[in-house]
């Protein structure tokens, strides 16, 4: 049948007292609709009598041609509204343009009311006390207008939150340019349904959707709407249903509900922004995967550490020993070794209390030390006595456990993993030591950071014994420093520690037992560094230095060590002591304890701590107190996003603009990670209207915490920050580059911040080289071909006499973090697994403020991740052997080491013979020859003799010019030979073979994971490989295996302390006596005076009498080099007061021309 060319006639028939006509038009324009919509537009108001016409038959016809004529109007809200009112004629099967858009609008307006109606969950129990924090801050008065202004406080929107998907939501738009007056409501897409029947209608819409959705196996889409509306009873229900669609399937492939379950983990955690609702969702997952037999232990894990549930982590893990095979054993190793990587010191102490202890009923030496000891009466009885019930290899697997989840096994890894791969070139870093002046103190520390972080981890302090003089030269902080970057070298070097830095420790007879006060509070930081988010055993012995200290200095280093190793823990007791150093109001520490008791309480979001910080942060005048204080508050403030707006809010309004410095970096620990659109918002407001340069600048700087984990979209946010006019607003945008972009090498961070390399500002340059070494980290020229231009841009910038200090201590600095951690380390903000790398981040934070404290750049050390796979088998042993990485080995090798020229003398040049004495010479030739011809003796082979030196006399020069083409020629052809060799290497790389075997304990990069494979073998991994130890199952346990050799435990054994012995790796002495006898042969050598000679002699015969136990401690520990250092750290620093003045000379006596004459 032809379509309608005109409606004219069959719209007549709609004033037809026959309803059987009225009907028959109706359908003849619906099915022709598309082509006369226009004419039947004119008569919308017959056919809406119609529709509210209740005796007429076909009143769902009449509302589905309104649906389509409004459609066509672009009216969608009717639209939506009339093909809701036409019931199943509305049909989806065979969607158009009309049914999809339609469609569409259903879901949104689900999505809305849905979520409207969502009532959040119970508060946590952290959150129970954020009321306190209300009216310490003062929240104003709640208005929904409020939501009008970009800078409205967080707290005071009422409005509900919106779709993640609409276009029309603001939450949602990355930069919303205008900032205009925005609807009440969701959004102006959305209707106001207030009927009962249209919102039945909706629901019925929705759930055919869905039941379409399902019939096809489109389960993910259902997933996707049911959480962005919060409907979690939907999620629940689609889940089960696949559950049981994949029973009756029985594919041996992963079943479509795990599938689901691994898709909703994965948005609640990458997409989802309101906390509340993430914890729903991941307690909704926690719960079937426990009713799934054999369930996704991994993704269980996840869900614990989010939710912070210690009692299911303890329950899974016993659930895994009990079922007692090899397969459950190794995963349960697997699961703690992920645990310790993501979760905080109080959940795993949590789970290391309820756990058994595993010790058998007579007391044999177990993997853990003072913990289990003095949880064993907390426990009491019952527990006690099952524990005697265990079999031996039950406890075995619980000690195993139980070392992993106190990390000293994941420690000792990493540690070994350094030791063994460290490719340090030390080269640069001598490099670096002659281009820096050391008696200049930035220059001095600038070499100081770039020597602990080439070294980060590796234990290789060599440098600090070959440079003995170059050390003795620091003073003061620097010397503060240089002792805290022992700690950084040998972090997780926990068993030697005490050893290690024995000769700087504050001695317990007393704090000036002779020591420098500067190198002894750098060795509580550094103690603290190698203990880093790892206190158990070291809490205790700093909180008792901490305590005793009475120099302000050692109180400062001792306060920084407290909180790296306590960090996270909460311990009250711990803020307490804090608290009252605090209270005396001293500049020099206050800064640093302030930083501290937000490390203590790192995450915890107690308002208790926030308020005592609050309050004195106003009381107190020094402001380094409330710089500290700030920072303090806002790492308590970690992670909490929408529980930290109310003190976000009281900060940002404060007049003090250190405060509203805190505030912004507030934002940036509450909402790291998250990709916060309302976060973003707010920075990116404080970041152009603030009138304080610090806060702008961390405002900017802060975008690059919030977006880390996604990284592509921070270049297009800061392209036009970077070009201010402000210098702090474009440092801030090269910081927020470098933090967002760590590791990744991304070419379009990497052209914005190349400019800035030539900027007219020394701290922007600074901030450009920074931020460089921090995206280049573990690239080469391969990966990158703008590496080596970097790397030669800042081997310049260090040795340009007329470049200035700062530019040149951002890259020794730059040049250390290139090569971190012996170049087998990466900026890491978020762990092997996705979550958040809490040291990482709170290290990254930290380091910022080196700006004002140069001391705080070690905290840089905490987000240094060692890039490697190291595969255990199930008796947490080191197998040797190899898996498969299919790309070409160049790709992913390491840089090559920088060429040491060798220095050349000065070239020769040849003699310049003047023309006198050329032709005296051809005189004296022209006389000899007439001499011979009037003896008439004249004889050829006698001429020839005597011609033979006189040309070579006279050719010197000619000779040598021929040397020099000669030697040209030479040069030209070597120079040939080298292209072609470089011809050849070019053409060796282009056919390089694809795929090689890696050795068990190697360097692995992100990048290379989607290379590596296992090959059908011995060891399979449990888990698809993530980086860091990594269980492997064993498939043929039964036959003998070889394990891989580790060479730190060696070296160990070797360098036991001899007392009056060199000991260690370099032939620096150990020992003040040892130095002494050096010295003493050196002046004896040199032929110096008796007097000098006395006073050396004297001086050794002193050091021989110092006691047995003194001498044994300093004589170098486990021949780490420390104690090679110590006489040159620990001596007390020149021009204190009361020191003895040095004698007056002598003055001289004058004679004149005068006195001779008289």
């Amino acid at each position: 049948m032809p379509g309608l060319v005109t409606a004219s006639g069959v719209l007549a028939f709609l004033t037809d007292e026959e309803p059987e006509l009225k009907v028959f038009a109706l359908k003849t324009l619906n099915d022709d609709i598309d082509t006369v919509w226009t004419e039947v537009a004119s008569s919308l108001s017959q056919i809406e009598a119609l529709y509210e016409d209740e005796s007429f038959p076909e009143r769902r016809l009449a509302a589905l041609v309104l649906a389509k004529v409004y459609f066509h109007l672009q009216a969608y809200n009717e639209s939506m509204t009339f093909a809701l009112a036409a019931g199943p004629l509305f049909k989806f099967d065979a969607p158009g343009e009309f049914e999809e858009t339609i469609l569409s609008k259903c879901v949104d307006q689900y999505i809305a009311v849905s979520s409207a109606h969502h009532v959040p969950s119970q508060q946590s129990k952290a959150d129970i006390s954020l009321p306190t924090l209300e009216t310490t801050f003062g929240a104003g008065s709640i208005d929904g207008s409020a939501i009008i202004s970009p800078t409205t406080p967080f707290s005071q929107s009422t409005l509900p939150p919106k779709s993640l998907l609409s276009r029309a939501s603001t939450d949602n738009t990355i930069l919303d340019p205008t900032f205009q007056p925005t609807k009440e409501g969701r959004s102006n897409s959305v209707v106001q349904i207030t009927d009962d029947s249209t919102q039945k209608a909706l629901q019925n819409v929705i759930e055919r959707l869905f039941e379409s959705c399902l019939k096809q196996g489109k389960y993910r889409q259902v997933v996707g709407i049911a959480v962005e509306a919060k409907n979690l009873q939907v999620l629940r229900k689609v889940i089960k249903r696949a559950s049981e669609e994949g029973q009756q399937s029985k594919d041996s492939t992963q079943s479509p509900a795990e599938e689901l379950m691994d898709y909703a983990l994965k948005i609640s955690m990458d997409i989802v922004q309101e906390r509340s609702l993430r914890t729903e969702i991941l307690r909704l997952i926690l719960d079937l995967l426990s009713e799934i037999p054999n369930p996704d232990y991994f993704a269980i894990a996840k869900c614990v550490v989010h939710l912070d549930s210690d009692e299911e982590a303890d329950k899974m893990l016993r659930q895994l020993v009990t079922k007692g095979d090899a397969h459950s054993i190794a995963i349960a190793y697997q699961i703690a070794f992920d645990l310790y990587d993501n979760a905080t010191q109080e959940f795993l102490a949590k789970v290391l209390k309820s756990l058994p202890s595993g010790k058998a009923p007579e007391p044999p030496a177990t993997a853990t030390e003072d913990g289990p000891a003095e949880e064993e009466p907390l426990l009491g009885g019952p527990e006690g006595s099952e524990e005697e019930e265990l079999p031996e290899e039950t406890a075995k697997v619980y000690r195993n456990i139980r070392s992993i989840l106190d990390g000293s096994k994941a420690i000792k890894l990493n540690l070994e993993f350094l030791y063994r791969n460290n490719h340090t070139d030390l080269s640069i870093l001598n490099k670096v030591r002659d281009s820096l002046e050391g008696r200049n103190s930035i220059f001095h520390t600038a070499v100081t950071f770039c020597n602990a972080f080439m070294n980060a981890g590796t234990t290789n302090d060599k440098f600090f014994r070959d440079n003995l003089d170059w050390l003795g030269k620091a003073i003061n902080w620097s010397k503060f420093t240089a002792t805290a970057a022992l700690g950084v070298i040998h972090r997780g070097n926990i068993t030697q520690s005490r050893k290690l830095l024995e000769p700087y420790l504050p001695k317990q007879t007393g704090v000036s037992s002779g020591g420098s006060i500067f190198s002894q509070g750098g060795a509580l930081y550094a103690y603290g560094l190698i203990h880093a988010n790892h206190g158990a055993d070291a809490l205790e012995y700093l909180r008792g230095q901490f305590n005793g200290a009475e120099e302000e200095v050692i109180q400062h280093g001792g306060a920084l060590g407290l909180g790296i190793a306590g960090m996270a823990t909460g311990d009250e007791q711990i803020f307490e002591d804090l608290t009252k150093v605090l209270f005396a109001d001293s500049a020099l520490n206050g800064e640093a304890v302030g930083l501290a008791m937000g490390l203590i309480m790192l995450g915890t979001g107690n308002a208790k701590a926030v308020e005592t910080m609050f309050t004195y942060a106003h009381e107190t005048t020094h402001e380094k107190i409330v710089r500290g204080l700030a920072l303090g508050m806002a790492l308590i403030m970690f992670g909490r996003q929408e529980g930290a707006d109310v003190m976000i809010e009281g900060l940002l309004a404060d007049p003090d603009p250190t405060l509203r410095y805190g505030g912004v970096l507030t934002v940036a620990m509450a909402y790291c990670g998250t990709g916060s659109n309302k976060a973003i918002r707010k920075l990116l407001h404080l970041a152009v209207s603030d009138v304080n340069d610090d806060v702008r600048r961390i405002a900017v700087m802060s975008l690059g915490f919030i977006l880390f984990r996604k990284p592509g979209s921070v270049p297009r946010m800061v392209e036009l920050l970077a070009e201010s006019y402000n210098p702090h607003v474009r440092y801030g945008s090269a910081m927020a580059l470098g933090i967002s972009c760590a590791g990744t090498g991304l070419d379009e961070a990497i052209d914005l911040l190349e400019p800035m390399m030539k900027d007219p500002t020394d701290f922007v340059r600074q901030g450009a080289l920074i931020a460089l070494s921090m995206i280049m980290i573990q690239q080469n020229e391969v990966m990158n071909p703008k590496v080596a231009a970097i790397r030669k841009t800042l081997k310049k910038v260090v040795g340009d006499r007329h470049e200035d200090a700062m530019t040149k201590f951002g890259a020794a600095l730059a040049m250390g973090i290139l090569d971190a951690g012996g170049r087998n380390c990466s900026v890491g903000l978020q762990t092997q697994t996705g979550n958040l790398n809490m040291p990482g981040i709170v290290g990254m934070a930290v380091f910022t403020q080196y700006w004002y404290w140069f001391p705080f750049t070690h905290f840089l050390s905490l987000s240094f991740v060692p890039t490697s796979i190291i595969g255990l088998d199930h008796d947490l042993e080191i197998p040797s052997f190899k898996f498969h990485c299919n790309t070409r080995p160049s790709l992913f090798d390491y840089p090559p080491e920088q060429e040491v020229k060798t220095e050349e003398g000065p070239a020769l040049i040849a003699t310049a013979i003047l023309s006198t004495t050329a032709q005296a010479k051809r005189r004296a030739q022209k006389k000899e020859r007439a001499q011979r011809r009037e003896s008439m003796d004249i004889d050829t082979p006698t001429v020839a003799k005597t011609a033979a030196p006189a040309a070579g006399d006279k050719m010197d020069v000619d000779d040598d010019k021929k040397t020099k083409t000669e030697e040209s020629k030479d040069k030209k052809e070597e120079s040939g030979a080298e292209r072609e060799g470089s011809v050849d290497s070019k053409k060796k790389a282009e056919k390089e073979k694809v795929g090689y075997e890696i050795e068990n304990m190697s360097r692995v990069l992100p990048g290379q994971f989607k290379y590596i494979s296992f090959p059908a073998g011995r060891y399979k991994p449990v888990k698809k490989p993530t980086g860091g130890p990594l269980l492997l199952h064993d498939t043929q346990p039964d036959e003998a295996k070889s394990l891989v050799e580790e060479k730190l435990k060696k070296v160990t054994t070797e360098r036991a302390p001899v007392v009056g012995g060199q000991g260690g790796r370099g032939g620096a002495p150990q020992t003040a006596q040892q130095l002494l006898q050096s010295m003493e042969a050196a002046r004896s050598r040199a032929g110096l005076g008796n007097e000098l000679n006395e006073i050396l002699r004297l001086s050794a015969q002193a050091a021989r009498e110092v006691p047995q136990g003194r001498s044994s401690s300093t004589a170098g520990g486990n021949g780490s080099g420390a104690a090679a250092a110590a006489g040159v750290l620990t001596a007390v620093d020149e021009d204190n007061e009361g020191d003895e003045e040095a004698p007056k000379p002598q003055d001289f006596e004058y004679f004149t021309d005068a006195e001779d004459d008289e």
